[in-house]
């Protein structure tokens, strides 16, 4: 019979038993369950409410479980319903009496939310941990190809010359921010629900700090009502997900059109590309389109927890099941995708003959020929006029503004003197763009170092975020 039998007189059918367990996906959470029992152990224990020696006998059968499940020796069992069923129940056959006073002041409904909290900042850990190698793989991409320079593009037409390591950058500045995100969702599961019992608390004295600072937690929730029901700190996590897999999903699409033989701009390396059955010649960037792909998997995830809570009364309801395959399948998912976009960038050949010939197609130094009369005096809608009609004198030529004679820009203004060729150099161009955060060589320089000084900032913040009950991987 279950452990909530007393008040039934006939057990749930098969089907509904084994619709309503939850164990299939909590299972993964068996280290967390066993710290959060071994805790609430030791504070029954410290509070008089149950003796030291049945304490210390629950926490070893624990540890004994713990072990058994790490080896992949124990055999979950269906009809337990949940983790918290699986492990008690194993428990008690293990230690006898003793196992049955674990449960004494305590609910599944704060257990649950306990193994969960702690779960999302194992998690969100593991996802940092990840962010933080993906953003020294760009940074060093950064730093190797700091002299290779590409158009730079809106609405996908060539707009003005770009250094690649400032492309780059703008990538690892965004998986910065997810960074942040995701301290910001580790901070917001950091608080214990453990003791709220139920729903209203409990008559035994129960030592909720004591709890806390055993696993980990930096504060108690103050309110029990809010401790069983509050899963803000899983839609944190998922929101922090979804965005760092939407700069996921843009570099995906970027690396899928550098790689075509139109861009030629990288080259994949075969060990992240794949082949065609029929196409001896192709050489596709599968990987990257799967990342790309995945994005809707997460944002999936995201839409059914907001979905799943939007109607829930309080306190607990058994909705609220459903929180936890999402937030485990959305860091199982970006955990993958950071690995492979990390290998791929660390596997890449940078084609800088193809990223330097395509600079000088798509007029990059118009911009700058226009700014070279603002200069001079021009109103600088003047000057664009002027430069848009120079740009239409090459379309209808065939060629690019640096082919133009001397004669043809004297002709569209007299400001132009025989220094605009240099105005028309690439590099020149690029150097020119000295503001913070700009292009030129000495500007970029300085945003490697601040992202290098950041990067340093943020793993010194992960290596305080402990201590963290880590994800086992057992249960598998």
């Amino acid at each position: 019979m279950a452990l909530w039998g007393g008040r039934f007189e006939a057990g749930v059918a098969q089907v509904t038993q084994e619709f309503g367990a939850s164990l299939p996906v909590d299972k993964h959470l068996y280290r967390q369950d066993i710290a959060g029992s071994k805790a609430h152990a030791k504070m029954l224990a410290a509070q008089g409410i149950i003796s030291q020696a049945d304490a210390e006998s629950i926490c070893s059968g624990l540890d004994g479980i713990g072990a058994d499940i790490d080896a992949g020796k124990f055999t979950f069992d269906i009809n337990d319903e949940d983790i918290h069923m699986s492990i008690e129940s194993e428990l008690t056959r293990r230690i006898g009496e003793a196992g049955k006073r674990l449960h004494t002041g305590r609910s599944r409904n704060d257990q649950v939310a306990t193994d969960t909290r702690l779960g999302c900042k194992a998690l969100a850990k593991e996802l940092m941990e990840a962010n933080l190698h993906l953003r020294q793989v760009l940074i060093a991409a950064a730093q190797k190809y700091s002299d290779v320079i590409l158009p730079g593009y809106t609405h996908l037409q060539h707009a003005q010359p770009v250094l690649f390591s400032h492309h780059l950058l703008a990538y690892a500045w965004m998986f910065t921010r997810d960074f942040q995100r995701l301290v910001a969702a580790f901070d917001a599961a950091d608080a214990s629900p453990l003791g709220a019992a139920a729903l209203a608390g409990t008559t035994y004295p129960l030592d909720r700090q004591m709890t806390a600072a055993e696993l980990g937690f930096s504060r108690v929730i103050p309110n029990s009502l809010d401790a069983v029901s509050d899963r803000d700190f899983l839609l944190d996590l998922h929101y922090a997900g979804s965005v760092m897999a939407m700069h996921l999903s843009r570099l995906s699409e970027e690396i899928v059109l550098w790689s075509t033989s139109e861009f030629g701009f990288i080259t994949l390396s075969d060990s992240y590309s794949t082949g065609s059955s029929i196409m001896p010649q192709k050489k596709n960037p599968d990987f990257a389109e799967l990342i790309r792909g995945k994005s809707g998997r997460v944002y999936g995830n995201l839409a059914q927890l907001l979905v799943t809570m939007k109607g829930l009364p309080l306190a607990y309801n058994k909705d609220l099941q459903e929180d936890k395959e999402g937030a485990l399948d959305t860091a199982h998912t970006l955990m993958q995708c950071l690995s492979v976009m990390a290998g791929m960038i660390e596997t890449w050949t940078v084609n800088e003959d193809a990223m330097r010939r395509e600079c000088s197609v798509g007029h990059l130094a118009a911009t700058d020929v226009a700014d070279y009369l603002a200069k001079r005096g021009l109103p600088f809608r003047e000057a664009h006029a002027v430069v848009g009609h120079l740009v239409l004198t090459c379309e209808k030529r065939g060629c690019n503004l640096e082919d133009l004679p001397f004669e043809v820009f004297q002709e569209a203004s007299p400001l132009f003197e025989r220094d605009i060729t240099e105005a028309l150099d690439i590099p020149s161009i690029v150097a020119a763009r000295t503001t913070e955060g700009g292009t030129a060589p000495a500007a970029v320089a300085e945003q490697l170092s601040s992202a290098q000084e950041q990067l340093s900032l943020d793993s010194a913040r992960l290596s305080e975020l402990t201590p963290v009950v880590e994800m086992g991987h057992g249960a598998n």
